[in-house]
């Protein structure tokens, strides 16, 4: 009996993705475990693999298709000995096309378009997306006269987009739309920046956002960790980073109420400390889970990390190495930044932002002197944790930081 390949559901929030590429071809042999396809998901592209065997007898959603519901039947896999004649009853199911408002385009705009793109022959014919006719048809553009770039030469709405950008033949890539607007240039975004760019929105527009900020010395923690990694001799090398993971794990176990979300009007305190950890990727941004990372030591953490941040980078990560965080943290101190305050990952209920040590002017015993410090800004949802039980824990946290040894013993 054939075995019907259906669009999986990646992620809790995942309704739809984008099958970027089949790994495998009509007629070959499949096994279990072989990897088939890579998906665009709401948070990565990830690959899928084959839980049956069998032949792939034939794809009914081409690789470059976007928008493809969740358990929809992409593709159709024979067993051994099954004859393709069964795929005579099988047809495929509608292609995905997202309905869009098509931006109006100016006056000025269309001339120029109609004096670079000139009529083709009558009866010529383009393979093109609805979406992408739509716009085209709206900017009255020929689409003859456009490359597409998606499976098999189909224009997609991107084609159409840069060829607005491009304007008339010999002009900059980007366009004047008049003489009170900037020149820009149309730079299509991935199904991943879209959700994310959602989600951001959403958090910051229904968590009730409030921040608390704490200075921490790390002049001993530097020390420690230039001994550490000196002792190595190359084996490993820790990070600040590794440091600061391991502190917000062991903070929370010191202040489980920080340790917190919030969900259907009720809170979730979690027993574990799930540390999501914010890495930039080209799509934007991804967290990464160092799950217990109380129970794990620095050397473990900083493994971890190094093979999760390379995976996120790939586009690699399996869902279940970036779902299920209980708290997050964000450094930009690498990039210079000072201070910052991030937005909260929801459902969870803490964000820490880590700024760069720098030397600054302190006072000690009555004496100005410097030393290394650091701004870290807790971002709470205020309807899981309070000012106070927030204050507890960059408490604990601090003294962590500023006595690197706890960590470690």
């Amino acid at each position: 009996m054939p075995i019907e390949i259906l669009m999986p559901a990646l992620s809790p929030t995942m309704t739809e993705g984008n099958l970027v590429k089949w790994s495998k071809r009509e007629g070959d042999a499949v096994k279990a475990g072989d990897v088939i396809a890579e998906i665009e998901t709401d948070k990565a592209t990830m690959e899928v693999e084959a839980v049956d065997e069998g032949r792939l007898a034939k794809i009914l959603v081409p690789e470059g298709t976007e928008q493809v519901k969740v358990n929809q039947v992409i593709a159709i896999l024979l067993e051994e000995g099954e004859d393709a004649s069964v795929l005579e009853k099988i047809s495929s199911a509608p292609l995905p096309q997202k309905k869009e408002e098509v931006a109006p385009v100016p006056e000025e705009k269309k001339q120029d378009l109609k004096a670079a793109l000139q009529p083709v022959a009558s009866g010529a014919r383009s393979f093109a997306s609805p979406l992408a006719r739509r716009i085209a048809e709206k900017a009255q553009v020929n689409l003859a006269s456009i490359a597409g770039s998606g499976p098999r030469g189909r224009i997609i709405k991107a084609d159409v987009e840069q060829a607005l950008a491009q304007g008339p033949v010999g002009s900059s890539p980007s366009v004047l739309l008049s003489g009170y607007e900037p020149a820009y240039e149309v730079i299509p975004t991935s199904n991943i920046r879209k959700i994310i760019a959602k989600r951001l929105v959403e958090a910051k527009q229904t968590i009730p956002h409030f921040y608390l900020t704490m200075e921490c010395n790390i002049d001993s923690l530097l020390k420690v960790r230039e001994q550490i990694n000196e002792r190595a001799e190359g084996a490993y090398k820790l990070s600040v980073n590794d440091f600061i993971i391991k502190a917000c794990a062991l903070a929370l176990v010191k202040v489980p109420a920080a340790n917190a979300s919030w969900i259907n009007d009720q809170i979730y305190q979690y027993k574990s400390a799930d540390v999501s950890v914010a890495v930039a990727i080209e799509e934007g941004l991804i967290t990464p889970v160092v799950r217990q990372a109380e129970t794990k030591g620095l050397v473990e953490i900083s493994n971890e990390m190094k093979d999760l941040a390379s995976k996120a980078r790939a586009g690699k990560l399996k869902p279940d190495e970036f779902q299920g965080g209980t708290f997050s943290l964000s450094n930009l101190g690498m990039y210079g930044v000072k201070e910052f305050s991030a937005i909260i990952n929801p459902p969870q209920g803490c964000i820490l932002a880590v700024g760069m040590g720098e030397e600054r002017p302190v006072a000690k015993a009555g004496l100005l002197t410097s030393a290394m410090m650091m701004t870290c800004t807790l971002s709470v949802d205020h309807r899981v944790v309070d000012g106070a039980v927030g204050a507890h824990f960059l408490k604990a946290f601090k003294e962590l930081i500023e006595n690197p040894m706890i960590m470690i013993l």
